[in-house]
């Protein structure tokens, strides 16, 4: 039986591994080469482990481990993919792990590969005898992408636990909610013309004033009818990201697309808000003659809420020294939530760093993860209490 890598191994051995997920197809890869790695690593420590491929996504994999049995259980999560990165702009090699200025450099270390490794390296204090309930380590595909993953693990049914840490970059303080994310393309079409005759075509680009001023009106009764204090902006939001239509100025407009972005608050179901927004929006072109077509950009991601009195939470912020709190970024936490799994965003990264060239893992806290993890392990695994 080969030795398990050290902590500082396995950082470097995923780092090593690219791993980019994106909605350019020309930019995205498998994970399937970490997923071996990391099972390679778990099997070598006695965890049952399952890779689980995703339907029609050659190369892309989640991978389930357990140590121990029982009824409950603590999930040590965390996504294997990275965004892309920006060629020319770090000062280090992204895909190999430096250590400078006491930070550990590359892509992913911070968001978020680094914290497998970390979860392994805490789990591996512990016995599997001495597990009164199992640890569940749990890797997924496409976070930074589609959600495809996590979808994946809903679909399955699987895993089956009672609590779940997600080691997103949080500054080690806890997470308990953040809102959803949903984007939809608004496209009108019209007939094209001569711009000298109104007449003989019908704007696209004009009719799309009035979609503009629908959704914003409609913005604000979302607004005025959903509060929560706990989040820094505590209404749903709706960006008005970019527009594009026509071709010519002397052509009167024939087509014309609108993207928007919809961050909705907890309790906002993100289908019921769609229909909402199609319902004011066909009612706002009403008369004109244009066609009107809706379509998602991406499968929405639903708003987070782990109740503030469950175990998880408490435990979180009895160890921590934090209070949980929002989150404007999203995760995959709710996902695992659908499952019965209350979960917590916990890790040891800082989101400033995720995304950016020379992203970073700070030195110093490698240690006080790695024993907060522990503690962890040892509430939920070794002395559970229901």
């Amino acid at each position: 039986m080969h030795k398990t890598p050290t902590l500082l191994e396995m950082i470097q051995a995923l780092i090593a591994t690219p791993s980019v997920s994106s909605v350019d197809p020309a930019l995205d890869q498998p994970n399937l080469p970490v997923i071996n790695l990391l099972a390679d690593w778990l099997n070598t420590l006695g965890y049952r482990v399952e890779i689980l491929p995703l339907a029609d996504q050659p190369g892309k994999a989640n991978l389930i481990a357990t140590l121990g049995s029982g009824p409950g259980g603590l999930v040590l999560a965390g996504h294997t993919d990275t965004v892309p990165y920006d060629d020319g702009r770090w000062n280090h090699d992204p895909f190999r792990l430096t250590e400078a200025d006491n930070r550990l450099y590359g892509l992913g270390t911070s968001d978020m590969k680094a914290f497998l490794a970390l979860a392994i390296e805490a789990a591996r204090t512990f016995p599997a005898a001495q597990l009164k309930e199992p640890i569940i380590l749990v890797a997924t595909a496409d976070e930074e992408s589609s959600m495809a993953g996590a979808r994946a693990l809903v679909d399955s049914k699987q895993p089956q636990a009672r609590y779940a840490i997600i080691g997103e970059p949080t500054g080690m303080r806890p997470i308990r909610m953040h809102k959803g994310i949903y984007m939809e393309s608004i496209h009108l079409r019209g007939r094209a013309g001569h711009s000298s005759d109104p007449a003989l075509g019908n704007s696209a680009l004009e009719g799309m004033r009035n979609v503009l001023n629908a959704l914003v009106a409609w913005r604000e009764e979302l607004q005025a009818q959903n509060r929560n204090p706990l989040f820094r902006v505590p209404v749903p939001t709706l960006n008005l990201g970019h527009i594009h239509g026509g071709d010519n100025p002397n052509r009167i407009c024939a087509d014309c697309e609108l993207l928007i972005d919809l961050r909705p608050l907890p309790g906002m179901e993100i289908e019921a808000l769609r229909a909402s927004m199609q319902s004011c929006l066909h009612s706002a072109i009403a008369d004109s003659g244009l066609e009107l077509t809706c379509r998602p950009i991406i499968e929405g991601t639903p708003a987070m809420d782990t109740p503030a009195g469950s175990a998880i939470v408490r435990g979180t912020e009895e160890l921590t020294g934090y209070s949980a709190e929002s989150a404007a970024f999203g995760t995959e936490g709710p996902y695992f939530n659908q499952m019965g799994i209350d979960t917590v965003i916990l890790g040891p990264g800082d989101i400033d760093q995720a995304h950016q060239p020379d992203e970073y893992l700070a030195t110093e806290r490698i240690e006080p993860m790695l024993e907060l993890l522990r503690k962890l392990i040892q509430r939920f695994c070794i002395e559970p209490t229901h």
